[in-house]
């Protein structure tokens, strides 16, 4: 049986600018890897941490509690700090774009970027991403169909309280938008689910800073960060973070 290697947190030095990379559900850091060594390249520093669970087999994803994958988040936020970045930007994909916003709303924060950012998501729904992610992940592995379909059917048993948690703190994050005050980036993938657009929309409207712009990209799925319009998106960015008052 294969052996996979699990992904890490990453730190990117380079300038006195710094950037906290917040990845999607169910995936892992090598979602910002190629935004973090462009932002590298143009002399911001950038750390990613790897949420708990994220990486590992689904069984062991699903023993995680969001309040979990926060801590790393604030730990990753922290770190930041103890290196001496007094100003720091988050930005995040997916999941890790609700985790950005939450970031915004309780921590001292210079700038928030937001890809492919939900509103609203079922725990059903996250059981789905669950599923398909086990599915491949034990592909992977080299597992034979047969022990694959044993373990899927144990895996649909097990319970789905960090899901439901899951939805809540996204529930309760898009509840508080208005605590947001600093700068703000709201991007989505046009190829992605209507979803996300809508989802824009309502960030938009409902965060206090007056310093926001939306803007969705043609040739774009839900993973921003890897997709086609990658160039542009990485650009985009780097715009927004040089405009911010460091």
């Amino acid at each position: 049986m294969m052996k996979i290697v699990p992904p890490k947190p990453f730190f990117y030095k380079s300038g006195e600018r710094a950037v906290l990379l917040l990845h999607s559900f169910t995936s892992s850091t090598k979602d910002m890897e190629k935004l973090g060594k462009y932002l590298q390249k143009n002399n911001y520093s950038c750390y990613a941490p790897l949420y708990s669970g994220h990486g590992l087999a689904a069984e062991e994803l699903l023993i995680y509690r969001p309040s979990d994958c926060w801590q790393d988040v604030l730990k990753g936020y922290q770190l930041l700090k103890d290196e001496g970045f007094e100003k720091i930007a988050v930005i995040g994909l997916s999941l890790g774009g609700v985790f950005a916003l939450k970031v915004g709303q309780e921590l001292e924060i210079n700038g928030v970027a937001t890809m492919s950012v939900p509103i609203h998501r079922e725990a059903t729904f996250l059981q789905k991403r669950v599923f398909h992610y086990a599915k491949g992940y034990k592909q992977l592995e080299g597992k034979k169909k047969e022990q694959i379909n044993v373990e899927m059917k144990r895996l649909q048993n097990m319970s789905i309280e960090s899901l439901v948690e899951f939805q809540q703190l996204i529930d309760i994050t898009m509840d508080k938008l208005a605590l947001l005050t600093s700068p703000i980036r709201i991007l989505y993938g046009e190829l992605d689910e209507p979803l996300y657009k809508r989802s824009g929309e309502v960030i938009f409207h409902n965060v206090a800073t007056k310093q926001k712009a939306m803007k969705g990209y043609p040739n774009s799925k839900h993973l921003m960060t890897l997709g086609a319009d990658i160039k542009e998106v990485n650009k985009d960015i780097l715009i927004f973070l040089n405009d911010l008052a460091w």
